[in-house]
This record gives C-alpha cells, sequence and structure tokens, in this order.
C-alpha cells in the first residue's frame, strides 16, 4: 500500500481524503496557498508544504510546485480530489513521468473521456443512445446553421472540453445562432484553452441521471446505482440523491448496464460516473463521463455502506476488486445539499469573508462534510463551496424531514449562503412529490416571491446609503 500520499487540492475534499488516508495508515502531504494558510486541510495532514499566493494559477494549478512538493515530502503517490488538475491528462502523466502513482486514470483515458465529442461517439461505438447533434466540433456558422436546422430548436452548444455547466448555452432560433456561437467558444477558450465546441437537440423537462462505476486493473466492474442530480443552477449541481424517485426497477439495471459496458469499452480503472439525461417518457442519453471522485459521492457512500476514497486508493495501488455486483445493496435514501457561500437571491454572487458564527447539525443520519470553522477567512479566489450537507434515512419522506432539520439547525453568520434556498426548496411540494427536472430551480426562482422582496430590501439599502 501507499506509504504516503500528497493531496493536490483544499478545502473539504481534501479532507476528506485525509480521513480515508488516516484510516488506513498512510501518511498525508498537504499543499496549499498564502490564502489557505489556515485552512483546516494545512492542520489535519502529516505535512504540509506551501506552494504559492492565492489564485489557482499560482498554487493549485501549478503543476511544477506540485510535483516539487511531493519530491521534497518523498511522496510516493498523488490524489488531485475534484476540480483543480483531477481531469488533466497532463498532470496525470507529469506525475508518472517524475516518480508518482496518480490515483486517477491514465492519461490517455482522461483525454479521451474528457473530450465530449469523442465520448459522445464512443458512447454510440458502444450501442448506448446519444442525444442527436454533431459527430465533430463545428467549424463555421454556416454549419451549425446547418445541423441545428436538422436537428430542431431549441439547441445547445457545448464546449468540446468543458466541465463545472462552463461553456454551454441554449439556443432558442437560428437567428441567436451566430453570437451565440462567438459566446460559447470564446467561454470554452477562456475557461479550458480549447475553443472547440458541437451541438447537440436540447432536452426539455429531463432529469439529470449519474451512475457510480468501479473497475480495477483486472478487468472486474461494478456500478453503485444512480444519484439523481436534477437540483442545479447554472448546470452546476446544488442537490444530490441516492436512489432516484424517478427511475424504476428496469430503467435502473438498463443504466447500470450501460454504464459497465462503456467503462469497459474504454477499460477504465478506479472511480468514475457516466452521466445521462432521462426524459419525461424515460427515454435516457448519454451526455459524459467524470474520469474522478465526484462531489456528491457521499449519497452513494450513506446507501451503500462503503468508503469510496478508501477503494478509489487500493485500486490505483493494485487492488483487485473485493465486491462483485450482486453484493452491492442500497439501503434507505440519502439526500446531499452543497452550502455555498454565495447570495442566492441576488444572482447568486459570490460571498467571500470572515465566518462569524457556525454551528453545524447532528444527530442519526447526519454527516458534514467541511473546512470551515468559526473565525474561518473564506477567500475569494475558489469556488464558492464550503461544505455538504448529507442526510440519511429508511426513505425519501423521511430523508426531506431530517435535512429540513438539518438545514434548520446550521447557523452560519457573516457571509451569504445557500442555506435559505435550500429550506425552501425542501418545502416545495413539487420538490417533495418528486416533480422536478433540471429547470426547476429557474422555475422555483421566478415564482418565490422571496426574491422580488430581497431585491427590494437591497435597493432600499443601497438608497440609505446613497442618502
Amino acid at each position: 500500500m501507499f506509504k504516503k500520499i500528497l493531496i493536490a487540492n483544499r478545502g473539504e475534499i481534501a479532507i476528506r481524503i485525509i480521513r480515508a488516508c488516516k484510516e488506513m495508515n498512510i501518511k498525508t502531504v498537504a499543499v496549499y496557498s498564502k490564502a489557505d494558510e489556515l485552512s483546516l486541510h494545512v492542520k489535519f495532514a502529516d505535512e504540509a508544504i506551501c506552494i504559492g499566493e492565492g489564485p489557482p494559477l499560482k498554487s493549485y494549478l501549478n503543476i511544477p510546485r506540485i510535483i516539487a512538493a511531493g519530491e521534497i515530502s518523498n511522496a510516493d503517490a498523488i490524489h488531485p480530489g475534484y476540480g483543480f488538475l483531477a481531469e488533466s491528462g497532463k498532470f496525470s502523466a507529469i506525475c508518472k513521468e517524475n516518480g508518482f502513482s496518480f490515483i486517477g486514470p491514465d492519461s490517455d483515458i482522461i483525454e479521451s473521456m474528457g473530450d465530449k465529442i469523442n465520448a459522445r461517439n464512443i458512447a454510440k461505438e458502444t450501442n448506448i443512445p446519444i442525444i442527436r447533434g454533431s459527430d465533430n466540433a463545428i467549424g463555421s456558422v454556416n454549419e451549425l446553421i446547418e445541423i441545428s436546422n436538422q436537428i430542431g430548436y431549441p439547441v445547445l452548444l457545448k464546449a468540446a472540453a468543458g466541465g463545472g455547466g462552463k461553456g454551454m448555452r441554449i439556443v432558442e432560433s437560428a437567428s441567436d445562432l451566430e453570437q451565440s456561437f462567438s459566446i460559447v467558444k470564446s467561454e470554452a477558450d477562456k475557461a479550458f484553452s480549447n475553443s472547440e465546441i458541437y451541438v447537440e437537440k436540447f432536452i426539455k423537462n429531463a432529469r439529470h441521471i449519474e451512475i457510480q462505476i468501479v473497475g480495477d486493473k483486472f478487468g472486474n466492474y461494478i456500478h453503485l446505482g444512480e444519484r439523481e442530480c436534477s437540483i442545479q443552477r447554472s448546470n452546476q449541481k446544488l442537490i444530490e440523491e441516492s436512489p432516484s424517485s424517478f427511475l424504476d426497477d428496469s430503467l435502473r439495471k438498463t443504466l447500470g448496464e450501460k454504464a459497465i459496458n462503456l467503462a469497459k469499452a474504454v477499460k477504465y480503472v478506479g472511480l468514475g460516473t457516466i452521466e445521462f439525461l432521462v426524459d419525461d417518457n424515460k427515454n435516457y442519453y448519454f451526455i459524459e463521463m467524470n474520469t474522478r471522485i465526484q462531489v456528491e459521492h457521499t449519497v452513494t457512500e450513506m446507501v451503500t455502506m462503503l468508503d469510496l476514497v478508501k477503494e478509489q486508493i487500493r485500486l490505483y495501488y493494485g487492488g483487485e476488486l473485493r465486491i462483485k455486483q450482486d453484493m452491492v445493496s442500497m439501503k434507505g435514501h440519502a439526500i446531499e445539499c452543497r452550502i455555498n457561500a454565495e447570495d442566492p437571491f441576488n444572482n447568486f454572487n459570490p460571498s467571500p469573508g470572515k465566518i462569524e458564527t457556525l454551528h453545524f447539525p447532528g444527530g442519526i443520519g447526519i454527516r458534514i462534510d467541511s473546512h470551515i470553522y468559526a473565525g474561518y477567512e473564506i477567500p475569494p479566489f475558489y469556488d464558492s463551496m464550503i461544505g455538504k450537507l448529507i442526510v440519511h434515512a429508511s426513505n425519501r419522506d423521511k430523508a426531506i424531514i431530517r435535512m429540513r432539520r438539518a438545514i434548520k439547525e446550521t447557523i452560519i453568520e457573516g457571509p451569504n449562503t445557500t442555506l435559505p434556498l435550500l429550506e425552501k426548496i425542501f418545502l416545495n411540494n413539487d420538490f417533495i412529490n418528486g416533480n422536478f427536472n433540471i429547470h426547476f430551480l429557474d422555475k422555483f426562482l421566478q415564482q418565490d416571491g422571496s426574491k422580488k422582496l430581497l431585491d427590494k430590501v437591497a435597493e432600499l439599502k443601497e438608497n440609505i446609503k446613497g442618502e
């Protein structure tokens, strides 16, 4: 087994990996930016090395400094977590070139499945339905117009190297194509240093369902059920559940089998997720594969009672899967809420700053994954997620009730957070009854009178300041 793992990440995922390593008797090395000097992952790791200034390009995305930290600390493996360099084929290759085991796929798999166009084509070859669209990158506006007219509006423009909800735009009519083409290419270039985009038919009223797959180096594969990820804003997930109340057993079985077939086709090793859109008629379509551990892995852990980070580490050390598909059992229902330092009623504007007061909930079936504490200063440089609140209960109704209590017990004073929005969602009848899709949050915010009220309060405050 690995003796020492360097964690090339920060925040709650760094702490999550440290916890798994401690229980496996593996030493850990934290890397941190100057902005994260007082972060808990620095305190909890066995060693900590500063790798630069606050902005990610000067620290968590600085490959030479991370490799140097690995050499200085004599780490034998590097875990990238999620985000930052987790899906960088270049980083995977450089780690191995410098003698480190990369706790993630080989660079060729990362690059192959990270290219959304290529991934679509692999899925198609594996007899997995894909959404109608372009088979290759769109080279011109005229080509985009021709394909869009063929598949029908609305269409969705997407960055070929996209992720995290970036580089995506819905286009309702041909008159908007030229402008949207330029905007999405520009966004893709800025976010991923790759301006290639493609187009596909936009599926209305779809559910976002993902399947957790696990594979080893010996050709063994299992899936760990699905996660319902339809409550999202700007294509980024806010609430995740397992299992989905929308799927029936037949479709659940089919999606699991299709996910494993795709993993086998690319000889995938480790943890990964195959993501699908499922329409009202329960037609399903492959959309992408994530070649890393997911933020929402926690809900799968809660219903399977498996430690996915430990399994991930064992698999990349060369271990064989110890679990067969018929050994996987899903018990109860789990829900995760992402707590973001944002103002949900003011266009989700980031809200960095000092946490004055903090109280997390407790009790049976409640889990907190977070790196914050009272007095912690949220830096302005990183993703706004400051914690995850996860509950587990015997069924969905009881999980919703437990989550309501947990949200009420969570007190974070100082920055704005998404907690008030989450509280409202868990009281919404459509959400409670499972009547939602990927557009739920947009409609919810438009219908919710509190948004107008808060906008009015903000306007009054500005007027008072002006006086």
